[in-house]
């Protein structure tokens, strides 16, 4: 009997190489600390996370391949809207906070889908589309 493939995620840019979830936390901390506030990973399997933040709050949103709608985290009854979500085309974007996550709870569902290879059970999230 084989087992299945284990899914591999890389930066869209393809720099650096994500070994491990903890790896990609760390990466993304340096990206959004340094300015970068749009980022893409993509998986062996044709699956696709984006993490936009302000630095302070993040959406987060998971395809399942090229033209999915999607879905992404929700923080149910967040009150209010946060800016501040600069795009790499240049856009600046508006969301409101419960279509949004804290950054810290962002980095950890990161960390858990990536070493799990499914969405962490304490986030809900809402299907796009």
């Amino acid at each position: 009997m084989t087992e299945p493939a284990t899914e591999h995620w890389e930066f869209t840019d393809h720099w650096p190489a994500v070994g491990c979830g903890q790896d990609a936390v760390a990466e993304l901390r340096r990206r959004i600390a340094g300015g970068r506030a749009e980022n893409w990973l993509r998986s062996s399997r044709g699956r696709q996370l984006a993490v936009v933040s302000n630095g302070v709050r993040a959406m987060v949103m998971l395809l399942a391949a090229p033209g999915d709608p999607g879905e992404h985290a929700v923080d149910p009854g967040a009150d209010g809207w946060s800016d501040g979500y600069l795009l790499a085309n240049g856009q600046q974007d508006e969301y409101p906070d419960e279509d949004t996550v804290p950054l810290g709870r962002a980095l950890h569902l990161v960390r858990h889908l990536l070493d799990t290879g499914t969405l962490p059970p304490d986030v809900p999230w809402s299907i796009d589309g």
